[in-house]
């Protein structure tokens, strides 16, 4: 059965940012008597602001730039705690709100991130020119998954409007760009060992060929081990990276690149703000931050015996069916994660000419992985009854389910782009082919004798969930013109993309697909051939400059395997998210300080959201299914900078990060279903704050050099409440958080060993109590992820 859905274009008065692009370059070309030769541009001098944690304006706060653009500098990834994240990496950049489960991020599905109107999903993400795609957890591509601190140069944010060359799919205006060192020029390498909190343990190498004739390179590994901080369970990743590079005649490169990624851990619970406080009558006695899964499974007892709270064993639910009780779904070796992920990339970047250079990347992705859930054994009766007549070789339930969810897929695609110098102009224009191809399947498995404890009988399925295909094929076209005017004191940045995405999903998508004995074909297309962006930037003086942008966008319909696997085969999907993102700002590079200011007006519409239903004869079963409600609007100021004042003689410096945004629903949900057999109502949230949106996120840091080899530095960063639900009906509090390192070193050497050094790093370091990561609802409680105590880490790392 196969449905073919529409192309749609999101409806937009295009036709005066037309008007705009062709009055720029008309301005373009009046002022062309008036404007300098691009070559004899005059650059902003650099920071007069030094430090070892420090660095140049065109880094720190974007000079140049006709966006907010800053960036996390390698000194300052150097300084994080060995193994960070390159998710929580973006924890120190204004605006952004990171959530994470623990204090290096590693936990995959306890992070979160919100920067303006918009979430982790809605951001797009590069590295070294390479798009990452999705950031589902299942089957996509998160950033975390591909990069280790020590092999960064840079990392480059953009929280309201990315380059528009930049290739994504997924992001509604936000790009944050990851840079790799490129190899050195000497043989030689770095090591480091880390230990910490949880039983932490961290390696990390990395050894360097040197320059060969016309070939350098290098290779990497990272190793951690550690237990959870919450519960049972374990975290172990094996992280590789490698980089080879051949440098050309013609004075251009080839690089070949390649990360590999190797993750298992444990999962640790969501709980509601009752579980936390200790009054939902949890059964086995849990509340508070330490509230997790069960390391030892209960023991079983005969069906009606009485049970006093907190409880070592459980009565069965179903007569003569041990294990038959809900209770033992929260036993931890139910609850499981693992991935393998391969990322293989080419770059050429040559000149074609004196005026024409060329970059173009060619990238392949294999991944792979699995994860475990439990299913009561009601659930699965439920579901085992409406199969075992339609789907072959199944078993009745014996106890508690092994749910295994495997995942697998290839992305490929190639990117290029050309750069044309010529007089006062530079005309670029590129192209971005991406195919998507991914596999999900879902089954549910008896354990021997039922018991949690129980090997998974991979022989007896149960019944079947899920076991289909889908395709995501990206086109997307790029051209801007960027002028250099007035003496070099005026850039215009003129541009626009046209991006064009073919889906398809086809197989079983969920059970009821078995139960009709259906395997449909869905397809659908979303694309937009014109999506402006408009930018400035002019130089007051040498040192101060102010700028402006405006941008759209349209993105790929956040979880459209999950809309397309929950919809009847004959529902039409779901239109595009889409946004419009005004800046104006201000930004200063002066002997002591740099800083930027900008003020933002971000509205997107067709926000997607996920809701909850219960499946018809399910016996509980909950399935998710997506909606649009409308669109959303945030206002705001974001303030970056940096000062290193004279009166203490360059042996401290301060940082501050502060943000306010103020982000709404402008429309109620019209024809909103509680259920799948609830009537249709009206769910009233328009002027409602969007939950998991603080106003106020105000970060701020010292650091002392009170003399060579000695480097101290305390950070502060906190948050004000946030709603958790669409209603506005719950709200979590705000917190403020203490974090410390100290480096010991700097160019201390011992026999073949260099810039040997010592870090001490401290999370929370007054063990702030709080609530962090939150699982939003419409208008419900919410589920929270407690965030980690006090944490510590010790690493000592050297050169040679």
């Amino acid at each position: 059965m196969g449905i073919v859905m529409t192309s749609r274009k999101p409806t937009r008065d295009t036709a005066r940012f037309k008007a705009l692009l062709l009055a720029a370059s008309l301005l373009g070309g009046a002022t062309s008597a008036y404007a300098q030769d691009a070559e004899k541009a005059a650059e902003v001098d650099s920071v007069v602001v030094t430090g070892k944690r420090l660095s140049e304006a065109s880094v720190a706060i974007g000079t140049d730039r006709a966006t907010a653009t800053v960036s996390i500098t390698r000194e300052a990834l150097l300084s994080a705690p060995a193994g960070i994240t390159g998710l929580k990496m973006l924890e120190s950049l204004p605006g952004f709100n990171v959530q994470a489960n623990d204090a290096l991020g590693m936990y995959e599905f306890g992070n979160s991130v919100s920067v303006r109107a918009f979430n982790f999903q809605q951001i797009g993400f590069l590295l070294d020119n390479i798009p990452m795609g999705r950031s589902d957890q299942f089957g996509g591509s998160p950033i975390y998954r591909y990069v280790d601190n020590e092999n960064l140069l840079r990392v480059t944010a953009s929280s309201g409007a990315g380059d528009v060359g930049l290739p994504s799919y997924a992001s509604l205006g936000p790009i944050v760009d990851y840079f790799t060192q490129a190899p050195s020029q000497e043989a030689g390498g770095a090591i480091s060992q880390t230990f910490g909190s949880d039983a932490l343990r961290r390696t990390f190498l990395r050894l360097e060929m040197g320059k060969l004739g016309p070939v350098s390179g290098y290779v990497s590994g990272s190793w951690i081990k550690g237990d959870l901080w919450r519960g049972p369970g374990t975290i172990d990743r094996k992280h590789y990276e490698g980089k080879l590079k051949y440098d050309l005649p013609n004075g251009g490169d080839v690089t070949f690149q390649t990360v590999h990624n190797d993750y298992f851990d444990y999962d640790s619970p969501s709980i509601t703000k009752a579980q936390y406080a200790g009054t939902a009558g949890d059964v086995f006695g849990r509340k508070g931050r330490y509230f997790a899964y069960l390391g030892a499974p209960p023991t079983s007892v005969p069906f009606g015996t009485a049970i006093t709270i907190p409880t070592a064993s459980l009565p069965e639910t179903v007569a003569g069916v041990p294990y038959s009780n809900t209770g033992y779904a929260q036993y931890y070796k139910f609850a499981i994660n693992k991935r393998k992920d391969h990322l293989y990339g080419l770059t050429l970047n040559t000149p074609l000419g004196e005026s024409l250079d060329l970059t173009t990347t060619a990238y392949y992705e294999d991944k792979g992985g699995y994860g475990v859930s439990p299913e009561a054994y009601a659930t699965s009766l439920a579901s085992h009854n409406a199969q075992r007549l339609i789907v072959p070789g199944l078993f009745a339930p014996k106890g508690i389910q092994y749910g295994l969810s495997g995942v697998d897929g290839i992305r490929q695609g190639v990117t290029a782009k050309l750069a044309w110098h010529v007089g006062f102009n530079k005309i670029e224009a590129g192209l971005w082919l991406e195919n998507d191809d991914y596999h999900r399947t879902q089954n549910r498995y008896n354990v021997a004798g039922g018991n949690p404890d129980g090997a998974p009988l991979f022989n007896e399925r149960v019944h079947a969930q899920r076991d289909y295909t889908s395709l995501r094929e990206t086109k997307q076209f790029f051209l801007k013109d960027t002028l250099t005017l007035m003496d070099a004191k005026l850039k215009l940045e003129l541009g626009f993309k046209a991006t064009d995405i073919d889906y398809k999903i086809a197989g079983y998508r969920n059970p009821n697909d078995y139960i009709n004995r259906r395997r449909p074909l869905l397809k659908d297309n979303w694309k937009d051939s014109f999506l402006p962006q408009v930018g400035a930037v002019y130089s007051l003086t040498g040192r101060d400059q102010v700028f402006a942008s405006y941008s759209e966008n349209m993105a790929l319909p956040r979880g459209a395997d999950d809309i397309f696997s929950a919809a009847s085969p004959t529902v039409a999907g779901p239109d595009p998210e889409t946004s419009t993102n005004w800046e104006l700002g201000y930004r200063a590079n002066h002997k002591t300080f740099n800083a930027s200011i900008v003020a933002y007006q971000t509205e997107f519409k067709n926000r997607l959201q996920s809701f909850a239903a219960l499946v018809p004869g399910g016996g509980g079963i909950t399935e998710t299914f997506f909606q649009n409600v409308g669109a959303v609007q945030a206002k705001g100021v974001e303030f970056s900078g940096q000062w290193k004042p004279e009166f203490l003689a360059g042996k401290a410096y301060f940082n501050a990060n502060v943000s306010y945004n103020s982000a709404k629903f402008q429309d109620d949900v019209l024809n909103y279903r509680a259920s799948t057999t609830a009537a249709a109502t009206t769910l009233g949230i328009a002027g409602k704050k969007v939950p998991d949106f603080p106003d106020w996120v105000v970060q701020g840091g010292l650091t002392v050099e009170p003399f060579d080899g000695l480097l101290m530095n305390i950070s502060a960063r906190h948050l004000e409440s946030r709603f958790t639900n669409f209603i506005n009906s719950e709200k979590v509090g705000g917190y403020t958080i203490v974090n410390a390192y100290i480096d010991i070193g700097d160019g201390f050497s011992a026999g073949p060993l260099s810039q040997i050094k010592a870090r001490v790093n401290v999370d929370n370091l007054f063990d702030k109590d709080y609530l962090g990561t939150i699982s939003t609802t419409v208008n419900t409680a919410a589920s929270f992820r407690p965030a980690p105590p006090r944490t510590v880490q010790f690493t000592i790392s050297a050169d040679f």
